[in-house]
């Protein structure tokens, strides 16, 4: 498996040659990863993510949950195929649920493996929030966000040595547990907001302002009852007005769609 990565790895031994500080804190938009290594290094924190939750009793496994799986399967699907991801056939775009009703929070990986909680999905109203807030985690990935984000936190040679497999196996424990908890800058978290806007349009299906929903109900919660979602994706008032006037202009808010999946997803839960 190592000489077949070579090809990849060889243009960041250029890389290697700028200066500490250009590696560790790349410039905002700029991604020193090849699109297959953030498939690499996404494959390599499922995993371990897989297994740190699988560990504590927290994974839905699909084969026990079948019913819960199609139905989650089938909004990621409408949000997935909206015709404006940019790596759509190359990620793998799986979805896992992690049995917690006490936090309210999603997550993606690089390469597209995304993890929802079950206290969001229970926090949530409708299916179009659901659909909202999945889109803003798809666009993290799709946008590359994460890798970037996590070349930030913890360098390029650390993730690339995951990659390569000469890096302890507790250095991807660590990512893995505090994945949940990675903090994106505020031109990500803006740029997630307004893809998820896009994507929702695109499915011609949902009101494409679905995200704005879930921060409006966050918001009202107040401090007692603060969604760990809002840990990570902070600033709910501002962001509430964006993604409304991003949707506005495409003309895609007031659609109702059926809950009657997204009920019985609750419920099943």
């Amino acid at each position: 498996m190592r000489p077949s990565f070579l090809k990849f790895f060889l243009p960041l031994a250029v890389v290697a040659g700028l200066t500490t500080a250009a590696i560790n804190k790349p410039h905002q938009g700029i991604n020193l990863f090849s699109i297959n290594q953030d498939i690499a290094l996404g494959a390599q924190v499922a995993k371990q993510t897989d297994s740190l939750y699988r560990a504590k009793g927290q994974l839905l496994e699909r084969s026990r949950n079948p019913r819960a799986y199609q139905l989650l399967d089938g909004v990621v699907k409408r949000v997935l195929d909206n015709g404006n991801l940019k790596y759509r056939t190359q990620f793998p775009w799986d979805v896992q649920i992690i049995k917690d009703d006490q936090t309210q929070n999603a997550f993606a990986t690089p390469g597209g493996h995304i993890y929802v909680f079950s206290g969001l999905i229970k926090f949530l109203d409708n299916e179009n929030q659901l659909a909202g807030v999945l889109g803003h985690e798809i666009a993290h990935a799709d946008r590359r966000h994460s890798t970037q984000q996590l070349q930030q936190q913890y360098g390029t040679s650390l993730l690339l040595g995951l990659i390569l497999g000469n890096r302890s196996s507790n250095q991807l424990v660590q990512i893995a547990a505090g994945l949940g908890q990675l903090k994106f800058s505020r031109s990500f978290e803006t740029e997630a907001d307004k893809y998820s806007t896009i994507y929702l349009n695109g499915t011609r299906y949902y009101s494409c302002d679905g995200a704005a929903g879930f921060f409006i109900k966050a918001e009202k919660q107040g401090a007692a009852g603060t969604p760990e979602f809002l840990s990570t994706h902070p600033n709910p008032g501002s962001r509430i007005q964006s993604i409304q006037r991003s949707a506005q202009q495409l003309g895609c808010t007031g659609k109702n769609v059926s809950n009657n999946n997204f009920n019985e997803l609750k419920r099943l839960l």
